[in-house]
Formats: structure tokens, C-alpha cells, sequence
């Protein structure tokens, strides 16, 4: 049975830049999604082909989920981007965290092999990147809505003791949505990998099958509960300029 590491494992390294099985494999999938991009732009048609009809219907279906979070076709569209990359490359990295080869393919790292290629999201610092992107750009967001200083507003306000309570508040709120983010989406993709690692051990046959599937329910289910947090977010950080 292959040792379960709770940190990724160093491949090589660039200068002093070290890269990981989970950084690689974030590469791959980063690889894959332009690869893909370029093949949807290049068949793209007036009458869609059965590639472009289920691409739109998926971005229609997203654009219609975000126009009921926001109140607005006009915001879903302008925040779409965001939200649709997010949730397409946690959804892709954690397909290609399952997919065959995947830890069984091995590295030889000096006295050691480590496997070649590990799910993104068991990385911490993957997770971790993402959450606190996700915050930064949402309150960014929020400026450029209502204007820099009424959104840091929220957070340093001294008009009174009530008001910069509720901003120290904010502010405990904002880096528990990081601390929150980063743990859920790690903790369900790694959990997921020790589970497949010794069912695989124990029954390496059709057994697993039912596990690789409740997997891809899972790692669907993380990277759409991430991409609408992030779309709440938004939610929150532009409503104030309404009233």
C-alpha cells in the first residue's frame, strides 16, 4: 500500500521554487481547460453543434443561477467570469484527482518514489490560494461597486463603539470565509483520496467503483459550493449601492 502524505511531495524544483505532485497536476489541468478553450472558440458556429449546444446550455443555466442571486442579468454576466472559472477549474482538478494513473504513476525523488501526479485539492496551499483569492477579489469587487471607501466602511467605522464592533466583525467574518473555504473543499478532496487509496488496497477490482463515483458527486459538489459562495459574496459586497 502507497504511503498516505498529508503534504504534497516536492518532485523537483526550478531555481528555489520547488514543484509538487499537486502543482503539477494543477499544470495539467490549467493545460487541459486552454486546450479545450481553444477547440469550443475554434468550432464555435450560428447553428451550435452538440460540443457548443452543451456549453451554452451549462453557461445558461450558471447565468440564470447567478441572475437570481444578484437580482440582475447585467451583474450575472458582468461577474460571470469569475464565478464559471472557478468553479470549471476546482471541478476539473478534482476529475483528474481520480482519474486512472493518478498515484499509481511514480517519481523517483532521490532514496524515494513519491507518485507523479496528486489531486490539486489535497494540496492546502491549492485550497488555501483559491479561498483567499476568492475574498480579495469579492471585497475588490464591492469597491469598485460602491466605492472604495464605503466598503471599507464596513469594516473601520468609528462613528460610534456599536459600529466598529460590527467592523471587527466583518473583519473576523472575512478571514473565517478564508479559513472555512480552505478546510472544506481540502478536507472533502483529501478525505476522498485516503478513502479510494485503501479501498483500491483492500479490493482493487469492481469493488471501488461505487467510491470513484460517490468521488466525482463529491468533487462536483465541492467546486459548485465554492463557486457560489463566492457568488454570494459578491451578492453581499454590491448590494449596499441599491438603497
Amino acid at each position: 500500500m502507497e504511503e498516505i502524505s498529508l503534504r504534497a511531495q516536492e518532485l523537483f524544483h526550478i531555481g528555489g521554487f520547488y514543484i509538487t505532485n499537486a502543482i503539477l497536476l494543477t499544470l495539467v489541468a490549467g493545460f487541459v481547460l486552454i486546450v479545450f478553450s481553444v477547440v469550443i472558440r475554434s468550432k464555435v458556429k450560428i447553428i451550435p453543434g452538440k460540443l457548443q449546444g452543451t456549453v451554452e446550455m451549462g453557461l445558461e443555466s450558471l447565468l440564470g443561477l447567478m441572475e437570481s442571486v444578484l437580482g440582475s442579468m447585467e451583474k450575472a454576466e458582468k461577474y460571470l467570469p469569475l464565478v464559471a472559472t472557478i468553479f470549471i477549474f476546482i471541478l476539473v482538478s478534482n476529475l483528474l484527482g481520480i482519474f486512472p494513473g493518478v498515484g499509481s504513476l511514480t517519481f523517483y525523488n532521490g532514496s524515494e518514489h513519491v507518485p507523479l501526479f496528486r489531486s490539486p485539492a489535497s494540496d492546502l496551499n491549492f485550497t488555501l490560494a483559491f479561498a483567499v483569492i476568492s475574498v480579495i477579489v469579492t471585497n475588490i469587487i464591492g469597491m469598485t461597486s460602491v466605492g472604495v471607501f464605503k466598503h471599507l466602511g464596513k469594516y473601520l467605522n468609528f462613528k460610534n463603539p456599536i459600529t466598529f464592533f460590527i467592523g471587527i466583525l466583518e473583519i473576523i467574518s472575512e478571514i473565517a470565509k478564508i479559513i472555512s473555504l480552505t478546510f472544506r473543499l481540502f478536507g472533502n478532496v483529501f478525505a476522498g483520496e485516503v478513502l479510494l487509496t485503501i479501498i483500491f488496497f483492500l479490493a482493487p477490482y469492481f469493488i471501488p467503483l461505487p467510491f470513484l463515483f460517490l468521488e466525482i458527486f463529491v468533487g462536483l459538489i465541492q467546486a459548485f459550493i465554492f463557486a457560489m459562495i463566492t457568488l454570494v459574496s459578491i451578492s453581499l459586497h454590491t448590494a449596499e449601492h441599491e438603497h
